[in-house]
């Protein structure tokens, strides 16, 4: 372990942020790193313990203590080597995961978890600083080939895990850019794409073919994919969006999150995204928005609309509110249902529980309001509290409700695989296999909308598992 009293002796410490009036002015990264030393000393509180819940806590298995205490010796090197070999992308993770693992953490117990992602990211952001990131060209090629169909966390970890097995691999993107969501779903103040495009230099460099454009099932046939690849992986993303069907919801007022923040990142990205947009240009400035919804996605929606500089925000949830601080008596080590209150909400929203969106009110053409009512949940079913209606005035509503699955139409009917009863692509964690010979799927295609850290676990398991397909054994970690 790091020091044997260092959890007794010190308090956790955190990552700070710039002030909201500075960050809002702009769209880049607004957390401050801790110094080495700091980092040190936190890495000192790990515990080490007998049973590290932290490492079944986190979906990718990262060995925690072991880097925590190279950390606290100022081994960076090692805690680097540690970290890639169960995660090709801790510098996504370290920045836009929630961190189950420091829910998991023994020290969460009083509620002073090791700061385990700062460390997480602090680690490779050394790793790039200090030039010790290489890409893993492979001895000698294997003459088999692999298309990997889209391009997220998922299709990045395993294209990258089967080019270092020595496969030749064609990652398909329907976007112009390789990264899925993390391209054109995250904003840039949580995470900056040139973190992605620096991943794919290095994927380049190990054997990785990208083609931008090109969906597969409309631009290039799934067919073609078949005859031309030994193994097919499906690694899109869960992208049906969940509509609200309630009167007035085809006014243009009401837009779909992803539309709004894939906009938004376009800009930043120096696009000009009104050619792009079949709906116009999307914009909060000046506009009294309504984000329904109140997960990440929503908050995300949050941060971007103050930046654009909304009249107001206010975001809602059917769903009653979640109690301040978990019951750990209950919930540890497992993620615990609690009020969680992001970097986007400090910045400036009003945010409503257990509301029911009833009518959008407007002309057709312009959007001015949104009825709603107040609900009570008894015994798992919502009821409308009676005379609780009320009117919030709202000129853009963004959804941001969930996914339903994946898409259908093109690639999956193209395919003609099997789905689940929830919609997605049927297929188990063991061997990550289709009904159809060849073909694989994984990441949230497979298990519906999830964490990017879920995402590369089930993109290094694939992997193996074609990689075992192709070869009759492999080297690949699980």
């Amino acid at each position: 372990m790091g020091k044997d009293t260092g959890f007794l002796e010190l308090d956790r410490r955190e990552r700070d942020y710039l002030d909201p009036k500075e960050r809002l002015s702009n769209y880049r990264e607004f957390v401050i790193q801790p110094d080495d030393a700091t980092l040190s000393a936190q890495a000192s509180r790990c515990m080490d313990c007998g049973i590290p819940y932290c490492h079944n806590g986190c979906p990718v298995n990262n060995m925690i203590p072991d880097w925590n205490h190279l950390v606290y010796e100022n081994d960076w090197r090692n805690a680097l080597d540690m970290l890639h070999s169960t995660n090709n992308f801790p510098e996504f993770t370290g920045r836009i995961c929630p961190a189950p693992c420091e829910a998991s953490c023994t020290l969460n117990i009083v509620d002073q978890p090791v700061t385990i992602k700062s460390i997480e990211c602090a680690i490779v952001d050394r790793g790039w600083k200090e030039d010790w990131i290489k890409p893993q060209v492979p001895e000698e090629k294997t003459g088999k080939s692999v298309a990997v169909v889209g391009s997220g966390p998922a299709g990045m970890a395993c294209a990258q895990q089967l080019a270092r097995a020595g496969h030749s691999v064609t990652l398909f993107e329907k976007s112009d850019r390789v990264g899925g969501l993390l391209r054109y779903g995250i904003p840039d103040f949580k995470m900056e794409k040139h973190l992605i495009s620096r991943r794919c230099l290095q994927m380049q460099a190990e054997g990785v073919e990208f083609r931008t454009s090109k969906e597969v099932g409309v631009d290039v046939s799934f067919q073609s994919l078949q005859e031309n690849f030994d193994a097919v992986v499906l690694s899109g993303g869960s992208e049906a969006a969940r509509q609200l069907a309630i009167p007035g919801a085809e006014m243009p007022g009401v837009r779909l999150a992803m539309e709004f923040l894939t906009q938004q990142n376009k800009r930043n990205a120096g696009d000009d995204e009104v050619r792009a947009a079949p709906r116009g240009s999307l914009l909060a400035t000046g506009k009294d928005v309504v984000v329904i919804g109140g997960g990440d996605t929503g908050s995300d929606c949050v941060g971007t609309s103050n930046r654009q500089g909304a009249k107001s925000v206010t975001q809602l949830e059917i769903m009653p509110k979640p109690p301040e601080k978990e019951d750990k008596a209950l919930t540890w080590p497992d993620w615990p249902l609690k009020l969680r209150t992001s970097s986007s909400h400090e910045e400036g929203a009003e945010r409503d529980w257990a509301v029911l969106t009833k009518r959008v009110i407007g002309d057709g053409e312009k959007t001015t309001g949104l009825e709603c009512a107040r609900v009570q949940w008894v015994d798992g079913q919502m009821r409308e509290i009676e005379g609780s209606t009320f009117t919030i005035p709202a000129d853009l509503i963004l959804l941001a409700m969930g996914f339903t699955g994946p898409k259908k139409a093109g690639l999956l009917e193209q395919v003609g695989v099997d789905l689940t009863d929830r919609g997605n692509v049927d297929a188990n964690t063991d061997d990550y296999v289709t009904n159809v010979p060849g073909v694989f799927a994984c990441g949230d295609m497979r298990r519906g909308q999830s964490l990017v850290v879920w995402a590369i676990r089930e993109g290094r398991q694939c992997a193996r598992s074609v990689d075992e397909m192709l070869m009759g054994v492999s080297e690949l970690p699980r």
